[in-house]
């Protein structure tokens, strides 16, 4: 996980021209460079955790074809509301507001707040091996007395996706 976080910054921050370089030498300028490095870093790896998690999500629809196609229609609602969690949380990821305020805004996120929030979103690309790991255990539990455990265990991972992004507004509020 910090491996692809420290990539997407280095690449966002060696993607500088060479007239930003020299500003940097600027006093202040070279903050405000690095926080729009963080912004951009922000941004492409809440796109990184939208892609994802609605592959995930497509991953868990197929199952549900899959499921009804050899009539285990029980099954079905169980995936329906896995993939509800998978999609919403992969939606509001990419629709929240980047870790950061603008110039103008009443409330401003400094860089030690938008670190934190960078951090807790960059977890989540934890969250999804966990989710996949689950969506892969359903797939081999199919046709075993073992799949209702794996269902509970998706849609518990799932739910827990939602439940802490919830919790990210926290992140800048505790500071």
């Amino acid at each position: 996980m910090s491996d692809l976080k420290d990539q997407i910054f280095s690449n966002v921050s060696g993607d500088m021209d060479f007239f930003k370089k020299i500003l940097q030498k600027i006093p202040g300028f070279k903050g405000y460079v690095d926080r729009q490095a963080r912004r951009d870093s922000d941004k492409i790896l809440r796109d990184t955790l939208f892609t994802r998690f609605r592959e995930l999500e497509a991953r868990v629809s197929e199952l549900q074809r899959e499921f009804i196609s050899h009539g285990e229609i029980a099954y079905v609602d169980d995936l329906e509301a896995a993939a509800i969690r998978l999609r919403t949380f992969a939606d509001r990821v990419r629709t929240a507001p980047r870790g950061y305020s603008s110039l103008f805004e009443a409330v401003k996120i400094n860089e030690a707040e938008l670190a934190k929030l960078y951090e807790f979103d960059a977890a989540f690309l934890d969250s999804a091996d966990e989710v996949g790991r689950a969506v892969d255990n359903v797939q081999a539990s199919v046709g075993t007395d073992g799949l209702p455990a794996a269902l509970r265990h998706l849609e518990r991972v799932s739910r827990e996706c939602v439940e802490a992004f919830n919790r990210r507004e926290e992140v800048i509020s505790v500071s």
